[in-house]
């Protein structure tokens, strides 16, 4: 019985390794293009941020105004960095998890390509002025199509991966993986078309509406799902341990996808548009803590007793971070939402755009670094150079998330909307309190820009394979813990 268990798991690292080692090109192509997005958007995102408290700032270049800066360091964000990193992180759980060997992973590498061209014109596009201002739909109109052509290569070809998987038995992260897989093109078709092509039939307002809850969905339904996977894999696989509660995992997956379709249009609270669907989407986004609650539950409880790991994994401590965000994002959403906080954060500055970091970076980005820091290793056979610059990328993120959350997404919107609110305040000095708040926002993204300067450059060190070669990838982990495969 032990040689056939141990010819079992020889079996098993060899089928790892070749799944891996099909991977390496595409899988390394979107994280590190990615991050190269990111870089990007972070420069951007901070040139926007001192605009904001000092106008005079590059105001003799028309590319960078503060409305094209704004909105190219968004997209950027979205498009270039978020989504390749989801995409980078979806192919390669889902043939882990699949257990089959990659076999068309030129035909993905191509179409990462593609969108990489698409979202350098795009960008170059919105700073010469082409930009739509439309939240989240900030490129031009003729590049979204194209985009999601690109998707549906990507999306059918990890379809095909589950489909063809070995064995019947379907994962959690598989649930989730598939799930955003469906979700993406439905929501990113859907807005697209009623915002850009039909313009919601002329009517401006249910334009907005539409676009409200085209935001809230891609990051409910998209964003949100893929970092859930990727907790949900990496957690047992670091630990050692089965995830703590099938059946809360099961309330968790179809809470969000029963609650998350529904939040959105909260955001265009009192303007003429249904009642209804405003009050829905402010409940949605309050009930919204049922799934962030079963799958911090999960996570946390899967981690229970294990802080020494906790504290040596870089990938369990980005990780945990992120659940402890998407947490976080639950929470202040939640008040958002409320219709007493709508009255003074709705047309506030920061008070979204806040909200949005927190999901995108404090969440989303979190997770989408730890699985970054499990999967490179693995696909490019090398340890990571230094356990420092992890550290060093850890906390300086986890600060300017903090800063920009607090200074932005709180403090700085409900002050600014309540000395709005205040008939006796003139505009001038509702103007003025908003500059301690803006100056707090550029120093986190100066936190964060830093702390993806370490991320950027160990990434690039280990893409031209410079790291240790090692047998064993698990940064200061001596040896892989024992689960079922995957």
């Amino acid at each position: 019985m032990a040689s056939e268990i141990t010819s079992q798991q020889v079996e098993d690292k060899v089928l790892r390794a070749k799944i891996d080692r099909s991977l390496r090109h595409p899988v390394m192509f979107f994280f590190t293009s990615g991050a190269a997005w990111l870089a990007v958007s972070l420069i951007l995102g901070v040139i926007a941020s001192v605009k904001s408290h000092s106008p005079g700032f590059l105001g003799d270049c028309s590319l960078f105004s503060y409305g094209r800066t704004f909105q190219a360091h968004m997209a950027t964000f979205l498009y270039g960095w978020a989504a390749q990193a989801a995409f980078g992180t979806i192919i390669w759980l889902m043939a882990r998890l699949s257990r089959q060997e990659s076999k068309k992973a030129g035909v993905v590498l191509t179409i990462g390509h593609f969108w990489n061209f698409t979202v350098s014109v795009g960008t170059i596009g919105i700073l010469l002025g082409g930009g739509t201002g439309k939240a989240w739909m900030y490129f031009p109109d003729f590049v979204w199509p194209i985009l999601l052509a690109c998707y549906f290569g990507i999306g059918i070809w990890s379809v095909i991966a589950f489909r063809v998987r070995r064995g019947g038995h379907v994962y959690i992260s598989q649930w989730y993986l598939m799930a955003a897989l469906f979700w993406f093109p439905w929501v990113f078709l859907t807005g697209n078309l009623f915002v850009n092509t039909f313009a919601a039939d002329g009517n401006g307002v249910m334009a907005a509406g539409i676009n409200a809850w085209f935001r809230s969905a891609l990051l409910f339904l998209f964003f949100i799902p893929v970092g859930v996977a990727s907790a949900y894999y990496i957690t047992p696989k670091v630990t050692g341990r089965p995830v703590y509660s099938y059946k809360l995992a099961l309330l968790g997956f179809w809470a969000l996808a029963i609650i998350g379709p529904w939040a959105g249009m909260q955001k265009t609270m009192g303007a003429p548009l249904p009642a209804f669907l405003q009050f829905v989407g402010a409940g949605a986004a309050v009930l919204f803590i049922i799934p962030a609650l079963c799958v911090a539950v999960n996570i946390l409880k899967t981690t229970s007793g294990k802080t020494s790991t906790v504290a040596h994994s870089p990938s369990l401590r980005f990780t945990i971070a992120g659940v402890i965000g998407l947490l976080a994002t639950t929470v202040v959403g939640g008040i958002l939402a409320l219709p007493d906080a709508l009255r003074y954060t709705q047309f506030a500055f920061g008070g979204t755009y806040g909200y949005e970091i927190l999901a995108l970076y404090g969440f989303f980005s979190m997770t989408m670094f730890g699985a970054i820091y499990f999967i490179v290793p693995r696909v490019t056979n090398r340890e990571w150079i230094s356990g420092g610059l992890i550290r060093q990328h850890f906390w300086l993120s986890l600060y300017g998330v903090v800063f920009i959350g607090l200074f932005c997404g709180i403090l700085g919107a409900f002050m600014h909307g309540y000395s709005l609110e205040a008939l006796d305040v003139p505009i001038e000095s509702s103007q003025d309190r908003l500059f301690a708040y803006t100056v707090g926002i550029s120093t986190g993204w100066v936190f964060v820009a830093l702390a993806n300067v370490f991320f950027c450059l160990h990434l690039l060190l280990m893409w031209l394979r410079l790291g240790r070669r090692s047998s064993h990838p698990t940064l200061l982990e001596h040896h892989e813990p024992t689960l079922p495969a995957a």
